[in-house]
C-alpha cells in the first residue's frame, strides 16, 4: 500500500514539473516571441518600403513641398518611414506575441479581460495617431508657420520634418490609451468615479507636465495640443466609470 502511495506521489510530482516551466524555458519562449515580432516588423517594413514614396507624400501633405539637404537623406528617410509604417502594421502581431507570452500566468478572468484589452488598445492607439495627423498636426504647423515673415520663409528639410511628424504622432497614440488604463483600474476596484472627480485639478497640472515632456517642441502650443485631448479623455473616462461600470 505504501509503495502504491509513493508511486502516486512521484506521478504527481512529475506531472507538476511538466506543467511548470523553468527559467530557461521562459527565456526560450520569450526569445521565440521576440523573433516572431521582429520577423513581422521586418516583413511589414519591407512591404512598406515599396510604398515609401507614397507614404512620404502622404505624410508631407500638411507641409507641402519638402527639400533634402544631402544626397542620402531621401534614402534614409524612406527607410525610416518604412520602418515606422511597418511597426504600426505589425503592432497587432507584436501585442499578440506579448499576450501569448504572459497568458499562461493569467487567471481565467484575466484571460477573458485580455481578449478585450488588446484589441481595444490597438484601436485606441491608431485613433490617437489618426487624430494627431488630421487635427493636431495641421493646427501645429499653421501655428508655427504663422511666425514666417517676408524675410523669413519656411523651407522644411525632409528628414527633420519626418522626425517632427513621428514625434508628434506617437504621443497621441499613447495618450489615447488613457481611458482604457482608467477603466482597467476601475474594474479592479482600485479607483472610482468619485476619486477621479476629486483628482481633476491634479490631472490638469499633470496633463500639461506630460505634454511638456512628450511634445516634440518646448512651446506651450504643442503642450496644449497634447494636454487638452488628455483632459477630454479623462472626463470621458469619468463618465464611463460612473455610468457603464457603476463605480
Amino acid at each position: 500500500m505504501t509503495s502504491i502511495e509513493s508511486k502516486e506521489e512521484e506521478t504527481t510530482v512529475v506531472s507538476s514539473n511538466i506543467g511548470e516551466m523553468s527559467l530557461v524555458d521562459h527565456l526560450q519562449e520569450l526569445r521565440k516571441r521576440i523573433i516572431i515580432s521582429l520577423i513581422a516588423v521586418g516583413i511589414t517594413s519591407t512591404v512598406s518600403y515599396f510604398y515609401a514614396e507614397k507614404l512620404v507624400n502622404f505624410i508631407a501633405a500638411p507641409a507641402g513641398k519638402l527639400y533634402f539637404m544631402n544626397p542620402a537623406e531621401v534614402f534614409f528617410t524612406y527607410l525610416k518611414v518604412s520602418f515606422f509604417a511597418g511597426f504600426l502594421a505589425a503592432l497587432p502581431v507584436v501585442l499578440y506575441q506579448l499576450w501569448a507570452f504572459i497568458v499562461p500566468a493569467l487567471t481565467r478572468t484575466e484571460r477573458t479581460l485580455s481578449f478585450i484589452l488588446i484589441p481595444s488598445s490597438v484601436v485606441l492607439f491608431f485613433a490617437g495617431v489618426v487624430f494627431s495627423y488630421f487635427f493636431a498636426l495641421p493646427a501645429g504647423l499653421n501655428f508655427f508657420l504663422g511666425f514666417a515673415t517676408e524675410n523669413l520663409q519656411p523651407m522644411f528639410s525632409l528628414g527633420e520634418y519626418l522626425s517632427f511628424v513621428i514625434s508628434f504622432l506617437l504621443p497621441f497614440g499613447f495618450v489615447f490609451e488613457l481611458p482604457l488604463f482608467i477603466l482597467v483600474l476601475a474594474k479592479l476596484g482600485v479607483i472610482g468615479s468619485a476619486f477621479l472627480k476629486a483628482k481633476r485639478k491634479v490631472v490638469l497640472v499633470l496633463a500639461f507636465v506630460i505634454g511638456a515632456v512628450i511634445s516634440p517642441t518646448p512651446d506651450i502650443f504643442s503642450q496644449t495640443m497634447i494636454a487638452v485631448p488628455m483632459l477630454l479623455l479623462y472626463e470621458l473616462s469619468i463618465f464611463m466609470v460612473k455610468y457603464l461600470l457603476r463605480k
